[in-house]
């Protein structure tokens, strides 16, 4: 079974191609090892919004600054959190076994640390007891799963921009039979290219150039990219952290498993983007054969309104397409999105929102969540807040929903959480919403106008944000683009910016002789 996402129903060049959008996190942390929250809640929590998910265990740093006592703190927390994870990793199965359903997939997983080649997370396809497999190097991490676990093992680098010897990516390392991808976007930040609005701001240092996916595209590297949270509060999702998505034919194991290795990914910040380039029948990640005269098939479903597709061609900027010049929308031009955001307040302060909305002169057909989990990394920052759990459900064409805001920490980290709906209305459809109580009941045209804000009482009292209504033509776009000759050696991506500053990158496809 796959989850009802937002791009259902509107995917035809996906369905052509026999291939559909999932949505997952293989990367991420809870008490599992070190980290905030506890290992049963994080999958309980990956089941609200992933279709596919691997909680990240901490397991070895063979190069830990041990003789350095200015770092002392930093490598305690390591060895206690790796002890702890080797200690109950057999006994781990059974809890990803439990967890397990027909709507998401678990896959065992676990990173390695390393200040000259970079962290790497390892991930296992099958929930058979497998043992931790470590290892001083790629190198040697590659010829242990190839030997113990033969197509049933890969490992990726994360964080890469950190510059190498520095726990970033060392590109000279790298290899494509062990890592099918990179993970470009995380909490982390983005390192796409030098410059991105996602900075790098954790302690561990900003972004090198030499580190980035515009670099090792550059060297000639071959390799899909993915975004993950990294989030270190057993939420995985968390919305806004990263995410990935992967194009496979079904929601189960074997198919996640080919797409992932088949480099058919993509890399998201925070929506559930659905973004497919093609060229001919290959999709991203792909290796196709020079050609005289190529295109590129383009189809993007985004979670909000389209700033602008952006085609990039051996690391320039090849096209730039905006849906608002030139639209090409995909569905029916009575269909729109609904963006509901909560939080806000009094700093230090938490609200639990409960409500639903319905429409009148229209319907919901789909409904997305969009929830965060606490803003922490290191055991030395805070703690999870342990909040009741969030619900969300669509029923007899009600959303209904139940979800805990902390205020903003600062005026420039969100903390908000927030659903998303897809609605098709009729002339003088109404949204009526019950949030916390109060009844608010909104002309669909006012939302059609801007957003709409309120308070639920004075000034620093919990607050709601109604998005604006897009156009269909702003948040759903296909098309070609003429290529012209490719040639091998050539490498190809798309990215996909929304107005409200939310991205998607598909992986690269590749030109490569036969």
């Amino acid at each position: 079974m796959t989850r009802p996402h937002l791009c259902h129903g509107l995917t035809p060049r996906a369905d052509r191609l026999g291939v559909t959008p999932l949505f997952g996190d293989i990367h991420n942390h809870c008490d599992l090892s070190y980290g905030h929250g506890r290992f049963s809640e994080a999958l309980s929590r990956a089941a609200l919004q992933l279709d596919f998910v691997s909680i990240t265990g901490h397991a070895h740093w063979p190069d830990m600054p041990v003789d350095d006592p200015s770092v002392a703190h930093i490598v305690e927390f390591h060895v206690d959190g790796f002890a702890k994870l080797r200690a109950g990793w057999a006994e781990h199965y059974e809890t990803l076994e439990a967890a397990e359903t027909e709507g998401l997939k678990v896959f065992p997983g676990y990173e390695i640390h390393s200040t000259e080649h970079g962290d790497y997370t390892i991930v296992y396809r099958d929930l058979d007891g497998a043992p931790l497999h470590l290892a001083d190097s790629p190198a040697e991490l590659k010829a242990a799963l190839h030997r113990d676990m033969p197509n049933r093992a890969f490992a990726f680098p994360h964080h890469i921009g950190y510059r190498q010897g520095a726990r970033g990516i060392n590109w000279d390392t790298f290899d494509p039979s062990l890592s099918p991808f990179v993970e470009m976007n995380s909490m982390h930040g983005c390192a796409e290219t030098s410059e991105s609005p996602r900075s790098y701001l954790h302690s561990m240092g900003p972004v090198d150039g030499h580190s980035t996916m515009e670099w090792g595209l550059a060297q000639g590297h071959v390799f899909g990219i993915v975004g993950n949270t990294d989030h270190h509060s057993a939420f995985p999702g968390s919305y806004g952290h990263g995410r990935m998505s992967v194009y496979a034919p079904r929601n189960d194991r074997d198919s996640i498993w080919q797409g992932l290795t088949s480099r058919h990914t993509n890399a998201l910040t925070g929506p559930n983007i659905h973004l497919l380039t093609a060229i001919g029948d290959a999709i991203q990640g792909s290796i196709v054969p020079p050609a005289p005269d190529a295109v590129l098939n383009v189809e993007a479903v985004a979670g909000g309104a389209i700033e602008c597709i952006d085609v990039i061609r051996n690391g320039r900027l090849f096209q730039r397409i905006s849906p608002a010049l030139a639209a090409s929308p995909i569905g029916n031009l009575d269909e729109t999105l609904l963006y509901l955001e909560l939080g806000w307040g009094a700093r230090g302060s938490q609200h639990r929102w409960e409500g639903q909305i319905r429409i009148d002169a229209g319907e919901i057909i789909a409904m997305e969540p969009r929830f965060r989990g606490a803003e922490v990394v290191s055991p030395l920052e805070g703690r999870d807040g342990e909040h009741l759990r969030a619900e969300w459900a669509l029923k007899d064409g009600i959303s209904h929903f139940a979800v805990t805001a902390e205020a903003n920490p600062n005026n420039s980290t969100t903390a908000t959480q927030g659903i998303a709906l897809r609605l098709r209305l009729e002339e003088g459809a109404v949204i009526r919403a019950t949030l916390s109580g109060r009844q608010i009941d909104i002309p669909a045209s006012r939302l059609r106008e801007g957003a709409l804000a309120g308070n639920l009482g004075p000034i620093d009292s919990p607050a709601y944000r109604f998005h604006p209504l897009p156009e269909t033509a702003l948040w759903q776009w296909h098309g070609s683009v003429p290529l012209g000759p490719v040639t091998a050696g050539e490498n190809l991506y798309v990215r996909l910016r929304q107005t409200d500053g939310q991205m998607a990158w598909a992986s690269p496809l590749f030109c490569q002789a036969a």
